[in-house]
């Protein structure tokens, strides 16, 4: 008898450790009170978590729901913020006769939401890659993380180089002084990944900076003084599919979490799935559940939980950081159901910012299908304002370097701008000549400008946001087939012991400097231009090599004559009359000349004229 009495009083004192409130993280760590949307969840999760009752102490707060997570360590708590007042809420925790108490922080709103301004086509945005732009913090190099130690290895391209977002800082001045209006960032969020994930696009942590780029204190600093500089900031995100070492994919909150969460599969690629009338099922389901990578596992966007989680850490880190903008990757790949209902919230709690989905299409109807109300978008709105232009981006690599004649050259320009009626909004397209995923515009190191200037001239010029990527203005070149590294490498100089310096004048070339007066003329001249942003767009079919269009706004004209020949180009004015309308002559932007626009213009060789009339 007695030892049976041991035995009971054994296995209730097990019982009630194991019992014992156990809670080692909330998502978010804390909100904000007077949102549009006054619903939040919290995400928690720690130890057999599932099985505790959770009570608000707190009168302007109320619990509405909780959802058990099919893992035991996953507990969706549902708070109802409408009354609530900033300060502490108080959270009790109860499991068995086991309790906790959490003090969960509710924020005030510091910034009125409809203050804060998205990129438009009065911007120009700059993509780097914080690991390959500069090392500002060498301290942060070799961090080791919880799941894998990758250290800095600049010898290999396709490993970590040690950028961060201390580099990024101490080139401001250079990206201000350029012209540039918008920064835009491979993602900073946590990659703790093997192999070291330098790209951003594995993401662990939905929360946290990479510590090896510097912290979250660090990050918003760093958007406060772009702001200061007069930039704004886009960050970059991925709902998509996360890292293979992300704690969901050990621990699952639900048995959907994952798509194929069991059996590995890769996607298919097939974006043409989400409006082709005569896409298989087993298509649609390969393209949207497959996976781009076995380290990158695809998120189920279809549970409503990791939908809600995903939509909140967005407004998080817009109200936490202040960025003006949002770039999503991989774009169509996601739940489109789910990506409407993200831009819908996302726009209703701050309705001037903007959103750029990444809808890698070579064809101009893919690319349209996803802009909001767009006239394709015939299975609702998708309630994104912007696409990436990649049709131009395609075209563009022999647009620009090949002769023109017919067919050929700027004639693929023309051809494609007059498919623009697919668009809904114009002016909501990114124009790029390239990005981390594409060949360099160049190639190879140029012997003369005149590509590199017809090229910036024109998406510096036509509809829609332009978007530079890093280290073209000095020249930056390399192919894709070699690997990616090799349209990922570091700016010269921007490294502590780098013997060339390339954000100075005296580290680059005349070649080089060239360049990049030519770029920060162009794009400080942009900047304020209503003509540009606003303007209407009128070209003509290219005449003799010659491609020619007007932007006009309120009266205000700016001319543009690209001469897609190698040679020497006259031109006869009196194809253009309608443009000119007796205009007899005007003022290149990049030299200051006058020109004379009376019968006929040469052109020289490749050349460019930005013309105010």
């Amino acid at each position: 008898m007695k030892k049976f009495f041991l035995t009971i009083t054994f296995l209730a004192f097990v019982t009630g450790l194991f019992a014992a409130v156990q809670i080692n993280k909330l998502e978010p760590a804390f909100w904000w009170t007077g949102m549009k949307n006054p619903e939040l969840q919290i995400m928690v999760y720690g130890s057999n978590i599932r099985e505790a009752q959770v009570k608000s102490l707190s009168p302007n707060v109320t619990v509405k729901s909780v959802v058990k997570g099919d893992s035991p360590n996953y507990l969706f708590v549902y708070l109802d913020l409408s009354q609530a007042k900033a300060g502490k809420a108080d959270l009790l925790f109860t499991q068995g006769k086991e309790k906790k108490k959490i003090s969960y922080e509710l924020k005030p709103r510091t910034v009125d939401p409809v203050s804060r301004k998205g990129f438009t086509s009065y911007d120009v945005l700059y993509l780097l890659m914080p690991d390959r732009f500069a090392n500002g913090n060498p301290d942060n190099d070799n961090l080791k993380m919880k799941s894998a130690t990758v250290n800095v290895n600049r010898n290999d391209p396709n490993a970590r180089h040690g950028g961060d977002l201390a580099g990024i800082e101490q080139h401001l001045d250079y990206l201000a002084d350029l012209g540039v209006t918008a920064l835009w960032f491979t993602p900073v969020l946590a990659n703790d990944m093997p192999g070291g994930s330098y790209h951003g696009y594995a993401i662990t942590d939905y929360y946290n900076i990479d510590p090896r780029f510097g912290k979250n204190e660090d990050y918003v600093r760093l958007v406060n003084e772009t702001h200061h500089k007069g930039m704004k900031m886009v960050m970059d995100m991925v709902f998509n599919h996360c890292g293979s070492e992300h704690i969901w994919r050990k621990d699952p909150p639900f048995k959907d979490w994952f798509n194929l969460q069991d059996k590995y599969m890769q996607t298919n690629h097939a974006k043409g799935v989400s409006y082709d009338p005569y896409a298989s099922e087993y298509d649609k389901k390969q393209m949207y559940n497959g996976w781009f990578d076995k380290m990158m596992p695809d998120l189920n966007q279809r549970n409503p939980q990791l939908a809600r989680y995903l939509i909140q850490n967005s407004i998080w880190w817009v109200e936490y950081a202040g960025i003006d903008g949002i770039r999503q990757d991989t774009y169509p790949y996601s739940d489109a159901t789910m990506m409407s209902q993200w831009c819908k919230e996302v726009f209703t709690e701050y309705p001037n910012l903007n959103i750029v989905g990444e809808a890698w299409y070579d064809n101009v109807g893919g690319t349209a299908f996803w802009q909001a109300d767009g006239p394709l978008n015939k299975k609702g709105n998708s309630h994104l304002k912007t696409v990436m232009d990649f049709p131009f981006t395609i075209a563009s690599h022999d647009a620009f370097h090949q002769e023109t004649d017919w067919g050929n050259g700027l004639t693929k320009i023309y051809d494609l701008l007059s498919l623009d009626y697919l668009y809904a909004d114009v002016n909501n397209l990114l124009v790029f000549l390239e990005n981390h995923d594409t060949d360099r515009f160049l190639r190879e190191m140029p012997q003369d400008l005149s590509a590199f200037k017809q090229a910036y001239t024109y998406i510096l010029t036509t509809r829609g946001i332009p978007q530079l990527y890093y280290g073209t203005e000095i020249l930056m070149n390399g192919i894709k087939k070699e690997g990616d590294g090799f349209v990922r490498r570091e700016i010269p100089g921007g490294w502590p012991g780098d013997v060339v310096n390339s954000f100075t004048p005296e580290g680059r070339t005349a070649l080089q400097n060239e360049a990049y007066n030519f770029a920060k003329k162009l794009l400080n001249w942009r900047k304020n231009s209503d003509i540009i942003a606003k303007g209407t767009l009128r070209h003509f079919a290219p005449r003799n090599g010659a491609y020619v269009y007007l932007r006009e706004y309120q009266g205000k004209k700016v001319l543009v004559m690209l001469n897609g020949k190698n040679s020497q180009n006259t031109v006869c004015l009196d194809s253009y009359a309608e443009l000119l309308n007796g205009v007899s002559s005007g003022k290149d932007v990049i030299t200051g000349r006058t020109v004379n626009l009376d019968k006929e213009l040469t052109l020289a060789p490749r050349e460019s004229l930005i013309l105010e009339l």
